[in-house]
């Protein structure tokens, strides 16, 4: 029979059966587990995963590397108030250096 559930599929239906966070490291274990990763791909399975799971919106990245489902976490656990966030002014003026890059020209140019 074939899986076809993601390693974020896995990670969630693992963390269900959990009543708390779990470190990252004990996740990762169950995914190389119940999916059966080769050992030879789980260096590059294990950044793809981690990827994964801060994109996914049902994980909570907590402290000290520590996951959770964002469904049992409160609000203010889980979310960063990036209003407070400055940006030194010198940042924002830095030019881009161009030089290389392959940009549209003419038509295909984008507007500034």
């Amino acid at each position: 029979m074939v899986n076809n559930e993601t390693m974020t599929d896995v990670a969630y239906n693992w963390l269900k059966k959990r009543k708390r966070e779990v470190d990252f490291s004990k996740i990762w274990d169950e995914i190389v587990k119940t999916m059966d990763i080769p050992e030879d791909k789980i260096r590059r399975k294990k950044a793809q995963f981690y990827s994964d799971l801060m994109l996914d919106n049902r994980f909570a990245s907590l402290e000290n590397n520590k996951w959770d489902l964002r469904n049992r976490r409160k609000f203010e656990e889980v979310h960063i108030d990036t209003s407070e966030i400055e940006l030194e002014d010198d940042e924002l003026d830095e030019p881009i250096e161009v030089a290389g890059l392959d940009l549209p020209k003419g038509d295909d140019a984008f507007d500034n």
